[in-house]
C-alpha cells in the first residue's frame, strides 16, 4: 500500500479501512467495513461511480429504490449507478463487508473528510464514539458528489 497519514476512518457506527485506493489500482477503491448492530448508511445515491458489496459476517438489510433485501455472508450486492439505496446491520453483533467503488474518487474523499481518523489497519469500533456531525456529513458528501435525499424528498 501507498504512502498515508491513515487508511481508517469512522464514520456513523462504522469503521471504514481502505485496503486499496484508486491511485494504487488505476481504477477503484475498496474497503473493509465493521458496521455496528442497527448502523448503516442511510439513503444516498451518487452518478458516475460503480459500488457493490460483498458480505464477510452478520446480516443486512440492502434497500435500493423501494426494494429491500436480507442478505449474509457470502452474498453480493449490486448498486446500479445513481440508485438510491441504504443498508443496515440487521445483527446482534458487528457485521463486515468488503465494499467496491468504481473509480472510487467519490467515497474516497467522502470518508476521509467526513470520518473520524482511526489509528492505521483499525478494525474495531470505538468503544465511545463522539455523535456524529451532521452538518459536516452533509457538506462533505456534496463535496465529494453524495447526496443524502431527505425522507420523501
Amino acid at each position: 500500500m501507498g504512502t498515508r497519514e491513515t487508511d481508517s476512518f469512522y464514520l456513523v457506527g462504522t469503521v471504514v479501512r481502505f485496503l486499496a485506493k484508486n491511485a494504487e489500482t488505476g481504477g477503484y477503491c475498496l474497503c473493509e467495513a465493521t458496521v455496528a448492530p442497527g448502523a448503516g448508511a442511510p439513503p444516498n445515491r451518487h452518478a458516475g461511480e460503480d459500488e457493490a458489496f460483498y458480505v464477510l459476517e452478520g446480516s443486512f438489510d440492502f434497500t435500493i429504490g423501494e426494494d429491500t433485501r436480507r442478505v449474509g455472508p457470502g452474498d453480493f450486492v449490486k448498486i446500479p449507478d445513481g440508485a438510491l439505496h441504504a443498508f443496515t446491520n440487521t445483527g446482534d453483533a458487528p457485521g463486515r463487508l468488503l465494499i467496491m467503488n468504481a473509480p472510487g474518487l467519490v467515497h474516497e474523499r467522502f470518508f476521509s473528510e467526513a470520518g473520524e481518523p482511526l489509528p492505521p489497519g483499525s478494525r474495531d469500533l470505538p468503544a465511545s464514539p463522539a455523535p456524529p456531525d451532521i452538518p459536516r456529513l452533509l457538506e462533505a458528501g456534496a463535496r465529494a458528489g453524495i447526496a443524502f435525499p431527505r425522507p420523501g424528498g
